[in-house]
Protein backbone atom coordinates (compact mmCIF):
# COMPACT_ATOMS: atom_id res chain seq x y z
CA UNK A 1 0.00 0.00 0.00
CA UNK A 2 1.19 3.52 -0.82
CA UNK A 3 0.99 5.94 2.07
CA UNK A 4 -0.47 8.64 -0.19
CA UNK A 5 -3.44 6.37 -1.01
CA UNK A 6 -3.99 4.91 2.45
CA UNK A 7 -6.15 7.60 4.12
CA UNK A 8 -3.63 8.02 6.95
CA UNK A 9 -3.78 11.54 8.37
CA UNK A 10 -1.70 11.70 11.53
CA UNK A 11 -1.93 14.41 14.18
CA UNK A 12 0.92 16.00 16.12
CA UNK A 13 -1.13 17.02 19.15
CA UNK A 14 -3.10 14.85 21.55
CA UNK A 15 -6.89 15.21 21.31
CA UNK A 16 -8.21 17.41 24.11
CA UNK A 17 -10.70 14.83 25.42
CA UNK A 18 -8.27 11.89 25.55
CA UNK A 19 -7.03 10.84 28.99
CA UNK A 20 -4.99 7.70 28.34
CA UNK A 21 -2.16 6.69 26.03
CA UNK A 22 -4.14 4.33 23.81
CA UNK A 23 -6.92 6.85 23.18
CA UNK A 24 -4.44 9.60 22.33
CA UNK A 25 -2.35 7.43 20.03
CA UNK A 26 -5.25 5.74 18.24
CA UNK A 27 -6.60 9.18 17.30
CA UNK A 28 -3.20 10.64 16.43
CA UNK A 29 -2.20 7.61 14.35
CA UNK A 30 -5.50 7.67 12.44
CA UNK A 31 -6.62 4.24 13.65
CA UNK A 32 -10.02 5.51 14.77
CA UNK A 33 -12.21 8.62 14.49
CA UNK A 34 -14.56 9.84 17.19
CA UNK A 35 -18.11 9.98 15.86
CA UNK A 36 -19.91 10.82 19.11
CA UNK A 37 -19.72 10.20 22.85
CA UNK A 38 -18.40 6.65 23.18
CA UNK A 39 -18.80 6.05 19.44
CA UNK A 40 -15.84 5.47 17.10
CA UNK A 41 -15.24 4.70 13.45
CA UNK A 42 -12.42 2.36 12.47
CA UNK A 43 -10.26 4.09 9.86
CA UNK A 44 -8.32 2.08 7.22
CA UNK A 45 -5.15 1.62 9.30
CA UNK A 46 -7.14 0.68 12.41
CA UNK A 47 -9.36 -1.63 10.38
CA UNK A 48 -6.26 -3.57 9.31
CA UNK A 49 -5.35 -4.05 12.99
CA UNK A 50 -8.93 -5.02 13.79
CA UNK A 51 -8.91 -7.56 10.93
CA UNK A 52 -5.75 -9.17 12.35
CA UNK A 53 -7.39 -9.54 15.76
CA UNK A 54 -10.58 -10.82 14.15
CA UNK A 55 -8.61 -13.44 12.20
CA UNK A 56 -6.78 -14.68 15.32
CA UNK A 57 -10.01 -14.99 17.29
CA UNK A 58 -11.90 -16.67 14.47
CA UNK A 59 -9.13 -19.21 13.85
CA UNK A 60 -8.90 -20.18 17.51
CA UNK A 61 -12.66 -20.34 17.95
CA UNK A 62 -12.99 -22.54 14.86
CA UNK A 63 -10.11 -24.71 16.10
CA UNK A 64 -11.92 -25.11 19.45
CA UNK A 65 -14.91 -26.61 17.67
CA UNK A 66 -17.16 -23.56 17.96
CA UNK A 67 -19.49 -22.69 15.07
CA UNK A 68 -20.08 -19.10 13.95
CA UNK A 69 -23.54 -17.58 13.55
CA UNK A 70 -24.73 -14.01 13.02
CA UNK A 71 -27.68 -12.91 15.18
CA UNK A 72 -29.15 -9.40 14.84
CA UNK A 73 -27.72 -6.44 16.75
CA UNK A 74 -31.30 -5.42 17.64
CA UNK A 75 -33.08 -7.99 19.81
CA UNK A 76 -36.73 -8.29 20.75
CA UNK A 77 -37.67 -6.88 24.14
CA UNK A 78 -39.86 -9.91 24.83
CA UNK A 79 -36.75 -12.09 25.05
CA UNK A 80 -35.30 -9.84 27.76
CA UNK A 81 -38.58 -9.93 29.65
CA UNK A 82 -38.46 -13.73 29.54
CA UNK A 83 -34.96 -13.84 30.99
CA UNK A 84 -35.81 -11.32 33.72
CA UNK A 85 -33.19 -8.83 32.57
CA UNK A 86 -35.55 -6.26 31.01
CA UNK A 87 -35.54 -4.42 34.35
CA UNK A 88 -32.51 -6.00 36.03
CA UNK A 89 -30.00 -4.61 33.49
CA UNK A 90 -31.02 -1.08 34.49
CA UNK A 91 -30.22 2.00 32.38
CA UNK A 92 -27.29 0.28 30.64
CA UNK A 93 -29.89 -1.45 28.45
CA UNK A 94 -30.93 0.90 25.64
CA UNK A 95 -34.61 0.24 24.95
CA UNK A 96 -36.77 1.58 22.15
CA UNK A 97 -40.01 0.89 20.29
CA UNK A 98 -40.71 0.52 16.59
CA UNK A 99 -43.64 2.17 14.80
CA UNK A 100 -45.90 -0.68 15.95
CA UNK A 101 -44.95 -0.04 19.62
CA UNK A 102 -43.04 -3.32 19.89
CA UNK A 103 -40.20 -3.25 22.43
CA UNK A 104 -36.60 -3.75 21.30
CA UNK A 105 -33.09 -3.32 22.70
CA UNK A 106 -29.67 -2.69 21.25
CA UNK A 107 -27.96 -5.85 22.46
CA UNK A 108 -25.34 -5.24 25.18
CA UNK A 109 -24.78 -9.01 25.26
CA UNK A 110 -26.56 -11.85 23.47
CA UNK A 111 -27.57 -14.58 25.93
CA UNK A 112 -31.25 -14.09 25.15
CA UNK A 113 -30.74 -14.18 21.38
CA UNK A 114 -28.70 -17.38 21.52
CA UNK A 115 -31.17 -19.09 23.85
CA UNK A 116 -33.98 -18.22 21.45
CA UNK A 117 -32.09 -19.72 18.50
CA UNK A 118 -31.24 -22.93 20.35
CA UNK A 119 -34.71 -23.59 21.78
CA UNK A 120 -36.21 -23.23 18.30
CA UNK A 121 -33.57 -25.42 16.64
CA UNK A 122 -32.43 -28.24 18.94
CA UNK A 123 -34.70 -31.04 20.22
CA UNK A 124 -32.45 -33.94 21.22
CA UNK A 125 -29.49 -34.67 23.47
CA UNK A 126 -27.85 -36.15 20.38
CA UNK A 127 -27.13 -32.62 19.16
CA UNK A 128 -25.20 -31.74 22.33
CA UNK A 129 -22.61 -30.62 23.17
CA UNK A 130 -22.02 -27.66 20.85
CA UNK A 131 -20.67 -24.11 20.97
CA UNK A 132 -22.02 -21.19 18.95
CA UNK A 133 -20.23 -17.86 18.57
CA UNK A 134 -20.56 -14.50 16.88
CA UNK A 135 -18.32 -11.49 16.30
CA UNK A 136 -20.55 -8.44 16.17
CA UNK A 137 -21.68 -5.10 17.57
CA UNK A 138 -22.85 -4.46 21.12
CA UNK A 139 -24.20 -1.31 22.75
CA UNK A 140 -24.16 -0.39 26.43
CA UNK A 141 -25.45 2.98 27.55
CA UNK A 142 -22.55 3.58 29.91
CA UNK A 143 -22.90 6.23 32.61
CA UNK A 144 -19.48 7.51 31.66
CA UNK A 145 -17.81 6.50 28.43
CA UNK A 146 -14.06 6.98 28.82
CA UNK A 147 -10.61 5.91 27.70
CA UNK A 148 -11.52 5.61 24.02
CA UNK A 149 -12.10 1.99 23.03
CA UNK A 150 -11.40 0.68 26.53
CA UNK A 151 -14.84 1.80 27.71
CA UNK A 152 -17.03 2.97 24.85
CA UNK A 153 -20.74 2.59 24.18
CA UNK A 154 -20.82 0.73 20.86
CA UNK A 155 -18.15 -1.93 20.46
CA UNK A 156 -17.30 -5.14 18.64
CA UNK A 157 -17.34 -8.27 20.76
CA UNK A 158 -16.78 -11.95 20.25
CA UNK A 159 -19.25 -13.83 22.41
CA UNK A 160 -19.82 -17.56 22.40
CA UNK A 161 -22.14 -19.94 24.22
CA UNK A 162 -21.64 -23.61 25.03
CA UNK A 163 -24.55 -26.03 25.55
CA UNK A 164 -24.10 -29.28 27.47
CA UNK A 165 -26.29 -31.90 29.12
CA UNK A 166 -24.63 -31.82 32.53
CA UNK A 167 -22.03 -30.14 34.73
CA UNK A 168 -19.27 -32.50 33.62
CA UNK A 169 -19.91 -31.49 30.03
CA UNK A 170 -19.97 -27.79 30.96
CA UNK A 171 -16.63 -28.13 32.71
CA UNK A 172 -15.11 -29.69 29.59
CA UNK A 173 -16.52 -26.95 27.35
CA UNK A 174 -15.40 -24.23 29.77
CA UNK A 175 -11.85 -25.56 29.93
CA UNK A 176 -11.75 -25.86 26.14
CA UNK A 177 -12.74 -22.22 25.73
CA UNK A 178 -10.30 -21.19 28.45
CA UNK A 179 -7.47 -22.82 26.50
CA UNK A 180 -8.65 -21.11 23.30
CA UNK A 181 -8.55 -17.74 25.07
CA UNK A 182 -5.03 -18.37 26.32
CA UNK A 183 -3.97 -19.01 22.71
CA UNK A 184 -5.79 -15.92 21.42
CA UNK A 185 -4.11 -13.55 23.84
CA UNK A 186 -0.73 -15.19 23.37
CA UNK A 187 -0.99 -14.79 19.58
CA UNK A 188 -2.09 -11.17 20.01
CA UNK A 189 0.99 -10.50 22.15
CA UNK A 190 -0.83 -9.76 25.41
CA UNK A 191 0.42 -10.87 28.80
CA UNK A 192 -2.61 -11.76 30.89
CA UNK A 193 -3.41 -12.94 34.39
CA UNK A 194 -6.44 -15.24 34.71
CA UNK A 195 -8.34 -14.10 37.78
CA UNK A 196 -11.44 -15.20 39.67
CA UNK A 197 -14.14 -12.64 38.97
CA UNK A 198 -17.61 -11.47 39.82
CA UNK A 199 -20.16 -12.50 37.20
CA UNK A 200 -22.02 -9.17 37.30
CA UNK A 201 -25.36 -8.78 35.48
CA UNK A 202 -24.65 -11.80 33.26
CA UNK A 203 -24.75 -14.08 36.31
CA UNK A 204 -23.84 -17.71 36.69
CA UNK A 205 -21.98 -19.82 39.22
CA UNK A 206 -18.39 -18.97 38.36
CA UNK A 207 -16.37 -16.73 36.11
CA UNK A 208 -12.79 -15.76 35.30
CA UNK A 209 -11.34 -12.64 33.73
CA UNK A 210 -8.26 -12.30 31.56
CA UNK A 211 -6.50 -9.22 32.91
CA UNK A 212 -3.62 -7.20 31.46
CA UNK A 213 -1.81 -5.25 34.22
CA UNK A 214 -2.17 -1.51 33.60
CA UNK A 215 -2.19 1.59 35.77
CA UNK A 216 -5.29 2.84 33.92
CA UNK A 217 -7.21 -0.38 34.44
CA UNK A 218 -10.66 -0.17 35.97
CA UNK A 219 -10.25 -3.58 37.61
CA UNK A 220 -8.38 -3.96 40.90
CA UNK A 221 -6.65 -7.30 41.30
CA UNK A 222 -5.33 -9.01 44.43
CA UNK A 223 -2.49 -11.43 43.86
CA UNK A 224 -0.30 -13.70 45.92
CA UNK A 225 3.14 -14.01 44.38
CA UNK A 226 3.88 -17.03 46.57
CA UNK A 227 1.09 -19.45 45.69
CA UNK A 228 -0.37 -17.77 42.59
CA UNK A 229 -3.81 -16.97 44.04
CA UNK A 230 -5.27 -14.13 41.98
CA UNK A 231 -8.76 -12.60 41.95
CA UNK A 232 -10.61 -9.46 41.03
CA UNK A 233 -11.07 -7.42 44.20
CA UNK A 234 -14.85 -7.78 43.68
CA UNK A 235 -14.40 -11.51 44.22
CA UNK A 236 -11.14 -11.64 46.18
CA UNK A 237 -10.93 -13.00 49.69
CA UNK A 238 -8.24 -12.40 52.26
CA UNK A 239 -7.44 -12.54 55.94
CA UNK A 240 -7.51 -8.98 57.24
CA UNK A 241 -4.89 -7.70 59.70
CA UNK A 242 -5.91 -8.60 63.23
CA UNK A 243 -6.98 -6.01 65.78
CA UNK A 244 -5.68 -6.28 69.32
CA UNK A 245 -8.35 -8.03 71.39
CA UNK A 246 -10.21 -5.98 73.97
CA UNK A 247 -12.58 -6.84 76.79
CA UNK A 248 -16.23 -5.87 77.26
CA UNK A 249 -16.71 -2.54 79.03
CA UNK A 250 -19.80 -0.42 79.81
CA UNK A 251 -21.23 1.74 77.04
CA UNK A 252 -20.95 5.52 77.28
CA UNK A 253 -22.32 8.27 75.05
CA UNK A 254 -19.71 10.97 74.50
CA UNK A 255 -19.81 14.43 72.96
CA UNK A 256 -17.72 14.51 69.77
CA UNK A 257 -18.31 17.87 68.08
CA UNK A 258 -17.36 18.05 64.39
CA UNK A 259 -15.88 14.50 64.50
CA UNK A 260 -17.65 13.45 61.30
CA UNK A 261 -15.04 11.16 59.76
CA UNK A 262 -13.26 8.07 61.06
CA UNK A 263 -10.02 10.05 61.12
CA UNK A 264 -11.56 12.95 63.03
CA UNK A 265 -13.33 10.67 65.52
CA UNK A 266 -10.16 8.59 66.04
CA UNK A 267 -8.08 11.69 66.69
CA UNK A 268 -10.66 13.23 69.01
CA UNK A 269 -10.97 10.05 71.09
CA UNK A 270 -7.28 9.15 71.03
CA UNK A 271 -7.90 5.96 69.06
CA UNK A 272 -6.84 4.45 65.74
CA UNK A 273 -9.29 3.72 62.87
CA UNK A 274 -9.42 -0.03 63.47
CA UNK A 275 -10.82 0.65 66.96
CA UNK A 276 -13.98 2.13 65.43
CA UNK A 277 -16.88 0.83 63.37
CA UNK A 278 -17.90 2.99 60.45
CA UNK A 279 -21.33 2.98 58.90
CA UNK A 280 -22.57 3.59 55.37
CA UNK A 281 -26.16 3.88 54.22
CA UNK A 282 -27.03 2.36 50.85
CA UNK A 283 -30.19 2.12 48.83
CA UNK A 284 -30.67 -1.30 47.25
CA UNK A 285 -33.52 -1.22 44.74
CA UNK A 286 -35.03 1.64 46.72
CA UNK A 287 -34.72 0.08 50.20
CA UNK A 288 -32.29 1.57 52.73
CA UNK A 289 -29.68 -0.51 54.54
CA UNK A 290 -26.81 0.31 56.86
CA UNK A 291 -23.51 -1.44 56.16
CA UNK A 292 -21.23 -1.52 59.21
CA UNK A 293 -17.54 -2.34 58.86
CA UNK A 294 -14.29 -1.96 60.78
CA UNK A 295 -12.93 1.56 60.55
CA UNK A 296 -9.74 0.74 58.65
CA UNK A 297 -11.48 -1.33 55.97
CA UNK A 298 -13.37 -0.42 52.79
CA UNK A 299 -16.79 -1.64 51.64
CA UNK A 300 -16.78 -3.77 48.50
CA UNK A 301 -20.02 -2.59 46.93
CA UNK A 302 -20.15 -5.48 44.46
CA UNK A 303 -20.05 -8.03 47.29
CA UNK A 304 -22.71 -6.08 49.15
CA UNK A 305 -24.88 -5.81 46.05
CA UNK A 306 -24.56 -9.54 45.42
CA UNK A 307 -25.39 -10.36 49.03
CA UNK A 308 -28.58 -8.30 48.76
CA UNK A 309 -29.31 -9.70 45.28
CA UNK A 310 -29.95 -6.12 44.22
CA UNK A 311 -30.30 -4.74 40.69
CA UNK A 312 -29.21 -1.26 41.73
CA UNK A 313 -27.08 -0.27 44.71
CA UNK A 314 -26.11 3.30 45.46
CA UNK A 315 -24.97 5.38 48.40
CA UNK A 316 -27.95 7.11 49.99
CA UNK A 317 -28.07 10.88 49.72
CA UNK A 318 -27.40 13.09 52.73
CA UNK A 319 -31.05 14.19 52.63
CA UNK A 320 -32.29 10.59 52.79
CA UNK A 321 -30.00 9.84 55.75
CA UNK A 322 -31.19 12.87 57.70
CA UNK A 323 -34.79 11.94 56.93
CA UNK A 324 -34.28 8.39 58.30
CA UNK A 325 -31.97 9.11 61.25
CA UNK A 326 -32.45 12.74 62.21
CA UNK A 327 -28.66 12.95 62.08
CA UNK A 328 -25.96 13.57 59.53
CA UNK A 329 -23.88 10.76 58.03
CA UNK A 330 -20.84 11.31 60.29
CA UNK A 331 -22.74 10.45 63.47
CA UNK A 332 -24.80 7.41 62.48
CA UNK A 333 -24.10 3.86 63.59
CA UNK A 334 -25.54 0.34 64.02
CA UNK A 335 -26.74 0.84 67.60
CA UNK A 336 -29.92 -0.94 68.66
CA UNK A 337 -31.75 2.34 68.02
CA UNK A 338 -30.86 2.21 64.31
CA UNK A 339 -34.11 2.68 62.32
CA UNK A 340 -33.11 0.62 59.25
CA UNK A 341 -31.81 -2.92 58.66
CA UNK A 342 -28.13 -3.40 59.47
CA UNK A 343 -25.70 -5.62 57.59
CA UNK A 344 -22.63 -6.30 59.70
CA UNK A 345 -19.34 -7.18 58.08
CA UNK A 346 -17.79 -10.21 59.74
CA UNK A 347 -14.75 -8.06 60.61
CA UNK A 348 -16.65 -6.42 63.51
CA UNK A 349 -18.50 -9.35 65.02
CA UNK A 350 -15.95 -10.21 67.72
CA UNK A 351 -14.95 -6.64 68.58
CA UNK A 352 -15.27 -5.17 72.06
CA UNK A 353 -14.76 -1.68 73.44
CA UNK A 354 -15.29 -0.16 70.00
CA UNK A 355 -16.90 3.11 68.93
CA UNK A 356 -19.92 3.87 66.73
CA UNK A 357 -22.04 6.88 65.81
CA UNK A 358 -24.90 7.48 68.26
CA UNK A 359 -27.48 8.40 65.57
CA UNK A 360 -27.52 11.85 67.13
CA UNK A 361 -25.59 14.93 65.91
CA UNK A 362 -22.20 15.40 67.60
CA UNK A 363 -22.35 12.19 69.65
CA UNK A 364 -20.72 8.74 69.55
CA UNK A 365 -21.06 5.64 71.72
CA UNK A 366 -17.84 4.16 73.12
CA UNK A 367 -17.40 0.78 74.82
CA UNK A 368 -19.55 -0.97 72.22
CA UNK A 369 -19.65 -4.75 71.84
CA UNK A 370 -21.63 -5.36 68.61
CA UNK A 371 -23.26 -8.64 69.67
CA UNK A 372 -24.47 -6.99 72.86
CA UNK A 373 -25.23 -3.43 71.80
CA UNK A 374 -25.98 -3.33 68.09
CA UNK A 375 -28.82 -4.08 65.74
CA UNK A 376 -27.73 -6.97 63.54
CA UNK A 377 -30.12 -8.10 60.81
CA UNK A 378 -27.55 -9.77 58.56
CA UNK A 379 -23.91 -10.81 58.78
CA UNK A 380 -21.83 -10.94 55.58
CA UNK A 381 -18.33 -10.59 54.23
CA UNK A 382 -18.20 -7.41 52.18
CA UNK A 383 -14.86 -5.87 53.12
CA UNK A 384 -12.48 -5.24 50.27
CA UNK A 385 -9.14 -7.06 50.13
CA UNK A 386 -6.19 -4.69 50.29
CA UNK A 387 -2.43 -4.52 49.91
CA UNK A 388 -0.80 -6.29 52.84
CA UNK A 389 -3.71 -8.61 53.66
CA UNK A 390 -2.94 -12.27 54.19
CA UNK A 391 -3.56 -14.80 51.42
CA UNK A 392 -6.36 -17.24 52.27
CA UNK A 393 -4.54 -20.01 50.40
CA UNK A 394 -1.00 -19.93 51.76
CA UNK A 395 -0.83 -17.27 54.48
CA UNK A 396 1.62 -15.03 52.64
CA UNK A 397 1.14 -11.33 51.92
CA UNK A 398 -1.10 -10.16 49.07
CA UNK A 399 -0.26 -7.42 46.60
CA UNK A 400 -2.75 -5.28 44.68
CA UNK A 401 -2.53 -3.92 41.14
CA UNK A 402 -4.74 -2.35 38.48
CA UNK A 403 -5.60 -4.14 35.26
CA UNK A 404 -7.71 -4.05 32.09
CA UNK A 405 -10.16 -6.87 31.44
CA UNK A 406 -9.73 -8.16 27.87
CA UNK A 407 -11.76 -11.36 28.19
CA UNK A 408 -14.35 -12.88 30.52
CA UNK A 409 -15.61 -16.46 30.67
CA UNK A 410 -18.63 -17.67 32.66
CA UNK A 411 -20.29 -20.84 33.80
CA UNK A 412 -23.90 -19.79 33.38
CA UNK A 413 -25.32 -23.15 34.39
CA UNK A 414 -29.07 -23.24 33.77
CA UNK A 415 -29.71 -19.57 34.55
CA UNK A 416 -30.87 -18.69 31.04
CA UNK A 417 -31.93 -22.05 29.66
CA UNK A 418 -34.34 -22.46 32.56
CA UNK A 419 -35.62 -18.87 32.43
CA UNK A 420 -36.23 -19.13 28.69
CA UNK A 421 -37.56 -22.69 28.65
CA UNK A 422 -34.76 -24.25 26.58
CA UNK A 423 -35.33 -28.02 26.71
CA UNK A 424 -34.09 -31.13 24.90
CA UNK A 425 -35.09 -34.77 25.09
CA UNK A 426 -32.62 -37.02 26.92
CA UNK A 427 -31.84 -40.69 26.20
CA UNK A 428 -34.99 -41.69 28.15
CA UNK A 429 -37.09 -39.39 25.97
CA UNK A 430 -37.71 -36.99 28.87
CA UNK A 431 -37.38 -33.23 28.62
CA UNK A 432 -34.33 -31.81 30.40
CA UNK A 433 -32.77 -28.36 30.59
CA UNK A 434 -29.21 -28.10 29.21
CA UNK A 435 -26.46 -26.16 30.97
CA UNK A 436 -24.49 -23.30 29.45
CA UNK A 437 -21.25 -21.36 29.43
CA UNK A 438 -20.61 -17.86 28.05
CA UNK A 439 -17.30 -16.48 26.75
CA UNK A 440 -16.54 -12.90 25.64
CA UNK A 441 -13.71 -10.81 24.17
CA UNK A 442 -13.87 -7.12 23.19
CA UNK A 443 -11.90 -6.65 19.98
CA UNK A 444 -11.44 -2.90 20.22
CA UNK A 445 -10.47 -3.13 23.86
CA UNK A 446 -7.89 -5.78 22.96
CA UNK A 447 -6.28 -3.41 20.43
CA UNK A 448 -6.32 -0.47 22.87
CA UNK A 449 -4.89 -2.63 25.65
CA UNK A 450 -2.03 -3.77 23.41
CA UNK A 451 -1.18 -0.12 22.82
CA UNK A 452 -1.31 0.57 26.57
CA UNK A 453 1.01 -2.37 27.22
CA UNK A 454 3.69 -1.60 24.64
CA UNK A 455 3.61 2.10 23.63
CA UNK A 456 6.66 4.28 24.26
CA UNK A 457 7.35 8.01 24.15
CA UNK A 458 7.44 7.95 20.34
CA UNK A 459 4.11 6.23 19.74
CA UNK A 460 2.56 2.82 19.24
CA UNK A 461 4.62 -0.38 19.32
CA UNK A 462 2.51 -3.12 17.75
CA UNK A 463 3.30 -6.81 18.15
CA UNK A 464 3.82 -8.00 14.59
CA UNK A 465 0.87 -10.40 14.83
CA UNK A 466 -1.62 -7.52 14.97
CA UNK A 467 0.36 -4.72 13.31
CA UNK A 468 -1.35 -3.09 10.31
CA UNK A 469 1.76 -3.77 8.21
CA UNK A 470 4.87 -5.80 8.92
CA UNK A 471 7.21 -3.33 7.20
CA UNK A 472 7.19 0.38 6.34
CA UNK A 473 9.64 1.71 3.74
CA UNK A 474 10.81 5.29 4.24
CA UNK A 475 12.78 6.80 1.36
CA UNK A 476 14.41 10.09 2.38
CA UNK A 477 13.55 11.56 -1.00
CA UNK A 478 10.30 11.33 -2.94
CA UNK A 479 11.90 11.06 -6.39
CA UNK A 480 15.17 10.10 -8.07
CA UNK A 481 17.33 7.02 -7.48
CA UNK A 482 16.50 6.78 -3.78
CA UNK A 483 12.77 6.66 -4.39
CA UNK A 484 13.18 4.39 -7.43
CA UNK A 485 15.01 1.80 -5.35
CA UNK A 486 12.49 2.15 -2.52
CA UNK A 487 9.75 1.36 -5.05
CA UNK A 488 11.77 -1.66 -6.25
CA UNK A 489 12.08 -2.97 -2.67
CA UNK A 490 8.36 -2.35 -2.15
CA UNK A 491 7.44 -4.36 -5.27
CA UNK A 492 9.80 -7.19 -4.31
CA UNK A 493 8.45 -7.52 -0.78
CA UNK A 494 4.89 -7.59 -2.08
CA UNK A 495 5.76 -10.57 -4.31
CA UNK A 496 6.99 -12.31 -1.12
CA UNK A 497 3.57 -11.73 0.51
CA UNK A 498 5.10 -9.37 3.05
CA UNK A 499 2.69 -6.69 4.26
CA UNK A 500 4.40 -3.44 3.37
CA UNK A 501 3.59 0.27 3.39
CA UNK A 502 5.66 2.63 1.21
CA UNK A 503 5.80 6.23 2.44
CA UNK A 504 5.73 7.97 -0.92
CA UNK A 505 4.78 11.39 0.45
CA UNK A 506 6.68 14.52 -0.51
CA UNK A 507 7.63 15.24 3.11
CA UNK A 508 10.82 15.82 5.04
CA UNK A 509 12.56 12.64 6.23
CA UNK A 510 12.10 13.67 9.88
CA UNK A 511 8.33 13.86 9.49
CA UNK A 512 8.29 10.43 7.87
CA UNK A 513 10.42 8.93 10.65
CA UNK A 514 8.20 10.42 13.35
CA UNK A 515 5.06 9.11 11.66
CA UNK A 516 6.60 5.64 11.23
CA UNK A 517 7.32 5.53 14.97
CA UNK A 518 3.81 6.81 15.76
CA UNK A 519 2.16 4.09 13.64
CA UNK A 520 4.06 1.34 15.45
CA UNK A 521 4.89 -0.82 12.41
CA UNK A 522 7.46 -3.41 13.56
CA UNK A 523 10.18 -2.90 10.90
CA UNK A 524 11.22 0.36 9.22
CA UNK A 525 13.37 0.25 6.12
CA UNK A 526 15.20 3.54 5.57
CA UNK A 527 16.64 4.19 2.11
CA UNK A 528 18.75 7.35 1.87
CA UNK A 529 22.17 8.67 0.99
CA UNK A 530 23.91 5.52 2.22
CA UNK A 531 22.20 3.71 -0.64
CA UNK A 532 23.57 6.26 -3.12
CA UNK A 533 27.06 6.21 -1.61
CA UNK A 534 27.54 2.59 -0.50
CA UNK A 535 24.59 0.61 -1.91
CA UNK A 536 23.45 -0.11 1.66
CA UNK A 537 20.40 0.72 3.73
CA UNK A 538 19.10 0.03 7.22
CA UNK A 539 16.23 -1.80 8.89
CA UNK A 540 15.13 -0.50 12.30
CA UNK A 541 13.27 -2.72 14.76
CA UNK A 542 10.54 -0.58 16.32
CA UNK A 543 10.22 -2.35 19.68
CA UNK A 544 13.86 -1.97 20.73
CA UNK A 545 15.41 0.54 18.31
CA UNK A 546 17.99 -1.91 17.05
CA UNK A 547 19.29 -1.10 13.52
CA UNK A 548 20.43 -3.77 11.06
CA UNK A 549 22.43 -2.87 7.95
CA UNK A 550 21.79 -4.70 4.68
CA UNK A 551 22.34 -4.33 0.93
CA UNK A 552 20.67 -5.17 -2.34
CA UNK A 553 22.10 -8.69 -2.51
CA UNK A 554 20.79 -9.91 0.82
CA UNK A 555 18.00 -7.59 1.93
CA UNK A 556 15.15 -9.99 1.20
CA UNK A 557 16.72 -12.67 3.40
CA UNK A 558 17.49 -10.09 6.08
CA UNK A 559 13.92 -8.82 6.18
CA UNK A 560 12.39 -12.29 6.14
CA UNK A 561 14.64 -13.28 9.05
CA UNK A 562 13.76 -10.13 11.02
CA UNK A 563 10.05 -10.75 10.44
CA UNK A 564 10.47 -14.31 11.70
CA UNK A 565 12.29 -13.03 14.79
CA UNK A 566 9.41 -10.63 15.49
CA UNK A 567 6.86 -13.45 15.34
CA UNK A 568 9.12 -15.57 17.56
CA UNK A 569 9.42 -12.69 20.02
CA UNK A 570 5.62 -12.48 20.39
CA UNK A 571 5.41 -16.21 21.03
CA UNK A 572 8.27 -16.29 23.52
CA UNK A 573 7.44 -13.10 25.44
CA UNK A 574 3.83 -13.96 26.30
CA UNK A 575 2.66 -16.28 29.04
Amino acid sequence: MLYSKSFIYTQKEDPSDAEVVSHKLMIRAALIHKSGIGLYSWLPLGKRVYDKVYKIIKEEMDNSGAVEIWPPFVTAGDLWKESGRWEKMGPTLLKFQDRHENDYVLGPTHEEAFMNIVRDSVQSYKSLPFILYQIGSKFRDEVRSRYGLIRCREFIMKDSYSFDMDEEGLEASYQGQRKAYIKIFKRAGLNTDIVQADSGPIGGSNSEEFIVPSTIGEDTIVKCNSCGYVANVERGESIIPERKAKQEVPVQKVYTPEAKTIEQASSFLGLVPHDLIKAYVFEADGKMYMAAIRGDLQVNEIKLKNFLNATELEVASAERVIEAFGSTIGFIGPHKNCPIEVIMDESVMDMHDTTIGANEPDYHYIGISPKRDCRIDHVASFHQSAEGDTCIKCGKTLSVYKGIEVGHIFKLGRKYTEAMNVKVLNAENKEVIPTCGCYGIGLGRLVATSIEQYADEHGIVFPITIAPYEVIIVPTESEGVIFDFAKEVYDTLQTLNIEVLLDDRNERAGIKFNDADLLGIPLRITIGKDWVNNQKFSVKIRRNGEVVETDKAKYTETIKELIKLEYDFVSESTK
